[in-house]
């Protein structure tokens, strides 16, 4: 009895010190609220996990490039080599190619986390773009997370810029390469291009000042800024809560799925260690550039089968197409030929990325919230549209490898350089042509589906020896799937007056009819169409 006075005693306080602590700590930080973030609902769908493995691939980066950081020297002082890899004993070189050498050979264990940084990077870029296609696709762009696109868009932007400046610190022969090429796109714009050049390498190419200052920038001012973005695309993502795909029980004003705590966090810890363990098996298996077999920079001298990362061989490709134009004005000459590829394209391409979201506003004339995800096949016009800028991408990414295609292929590179030229302007129009009849296919069969069911597999023959096959209809689940969708019409402007519309509205009314032109409608009764009303109902204010 005593015992259990004791213990009971001994429970009491632990209580009120519990409730104490908790409340002082409510006093300088939010912990009441803590709760509803643990409750807050996960779709559980595996496309809402490529935006994680963005996430876990910067862990990954930041992890792996701290310990780099011990051991890279950006320096471009240069010094005949006495290290370990023997081939290159007595060169001169960097000391940023010196060290990086060191990281590779000397190091424990170097060489596998530079490679696991590498193919980090890739998996890093990669997940943002994929991250975004399903953003794209599934219209979760709209109203209210046009912010967070335009956050996601310049992370993209921000990721390119890093993974740029990462393979370009070793000061190797394929980096410089690169370099060489960055400084003939920068004294490609008119007017400031030189001063730009001239600033960037402290003085003419190759300068002494470029590899530490592209250091400065990988590994403090766009970490940063990657990091701050990431937060504030975190906090709106919690704010605005997840997007969802259509089903029972899912409507424009709940979120249907798993909580934080503990099913999302056990799954999404699973999810961080299956990517760092592949990453860490690429790197220990995988060869990702070797510098060694590069040699160290010199201006006069060319890497063979130069090639840059993946995600920036579409400017190589732009770059390779593009006819030799130039234009001599009052004794400047302006370089189209690199000028309008790689600074007018990729200028164009991250502009319409960003405006988006606003010029499909303007055109639908939709101005509500939308936390219901589109299936891809019921936004032909946009999805082709996707598709389109996914064939451009990839035509001029295998035009930045031309001369390996024409080599391994034995092809003309002049003709296949041609039929690169002809396929970047007329592939994406017909891919956005296919595409939007696959989706109007799949449009009308759905429809097909809902009217007469699916077939049951049985057969039946009448009394007059007709033979019919039997038809089932459709879960009841599967209906509400395809049912619940939004049908938003073209616009129908009234002419406000005798001088009628003007050409902005008239403009503005054709492409929304070209966009939502062919729709295919479903077969929907009055009470279904209440149940979808319902369903795709704004969130109350």
């Amino acid at each position: 009895m005593p015992f259990r006075k004791r213990e009971e005693g001994l429970q009491r306080t632990a209580r009120r010190a519990a409730e104490r602590g908790f409340r002082r700590l409510d006093e300088r930080l939010p912990a009441a609220d803590a709760g509803n973030l643990l409750r807050k609902a996960f779709p559980d769908h595996w496309a809402f996990l490529l935006g994680e493995l963005a996430l876990y691939s910067l862990i990954v980066l930041v992890l792996t490039g701290v310990f780099l950081t011990l051991f890279f020297d950006p320096l471009m002082s240069e010094s005949s080599y006495h290290g370990s890899y023997g081939p290159l004993h007595g060169t001169r070189m960097t000391r940023a190619y010196a060290s990086t050498l060191r990281l590779s050979f000397d190091v424990r264990g170097g060489l596998l986390i530079r490679q696991i940084h590498h193919w980090a990077a890739l998996t890093f870029v990669a997940a943002i773009g994929v991250h975004m296609l399903r953003i794209f696709f599934t219209g979760a762009f709209r109203r209210p997370r046009e912010g967070n696109w335009m956050i996601g868009v310049t992370l993209f932007l921000l990721a390119l810029l890093e993974g740029f400046c990462g393979y370009s610190l070793p000061d190797d022969l394929l980096s410089g390469t690169g370099l060489r090429t960055a400084d003939t796109i920068m004294g490609s714009i008119p007017i400031v291009g030189t001063y730009l050049s001239f600033f960037a390498f402290g003085g003419e190419f190759p300068g002494h000042d470029i590899i530490p200052r592209l250091y400065t920038v990988h590994i403090l001012l766009v970490p940063g800024i990657l990091i701050a973005m990431v937060t504030a695309h975190l906090i709106l993502v919690v704010f605005l809560k997840h997007t969802q795909w259509r089903g029972p029980g899912r409507t424009n004003r709940n979120v249907v799925g798993q909580p934080m705590l503990p099913q999302w966090l056990t799954k999404s810890t699973g999810l961080f260690l299956i990517l760092f363990g592949c990453t860490a098996v690429l790197g220990a298996v995988a060869q990702i550039n070797p510098v060694w077999n590069y040699g160290p920079f010199r201006a006069d001298q060319v890497s063979t089968d130069a090639q840059p990362d993946w995600y920036v061989g579409f400017l190589e490709g732009a770059l390779r197409l593009m006819p030799p134009w130039e234009t001599r004005l009052w004794g400047h000459t302006i370089m189209w030929n690199v000028f309008l590829p790689a600074v007018v394209l990729p200028g164009v391409l991250f502009m319409v990325l960003y405006l988006y979201p606003f010029f499909e506003r303007w055109v639908t004339g939709d101005r509500g919230e939308h936390h219901l995800c589109d299936r891809p096949r019921e936004r032909h016009t946009r999805t082709g549209l996707g598709v389109a800028g996914i064939v451009c991408y990839a035509v001029l990414l295998l035009a930045g490898g031309n001369d390996l295609i024409a080599f391994g292929f034995e092809l003309s590179l002049d003709t296949l350089t041609w039929v690169f030229r002809v396929a970047v302007v007329v592939a994406p129009p017909l891919a956005f042509w296919i595409t939007k009849w696959i989706c109007l296919a799949l449009q009308h069969r759905e429809r097909e589906r809902l009217t007469e069911g699916d077939e049951s597999g049985l057969v039946s023959q009448s009394v007059y020896g007709d033979l019919t096959e039997g038809q089932k209809p459709l879960p009841r689940r599967e209906q509400l799937t395809l049912l619940a969708r939004a049908d938003p019409a073209p616009l129908e402007l009234e002419p406000p007056g005798p001088a009628g519309l003007s050409r902005y509205e008239r403009l503005r009314i054709t492409l929304s009819r070209w966009f939502y032109r062919d729709q295919v409608e479903m077969p929907v009764t009055d009470e279904q169409r209440e149940n979808i009303a319902a369903v795709n109902a704004p969130p109350q204010e």
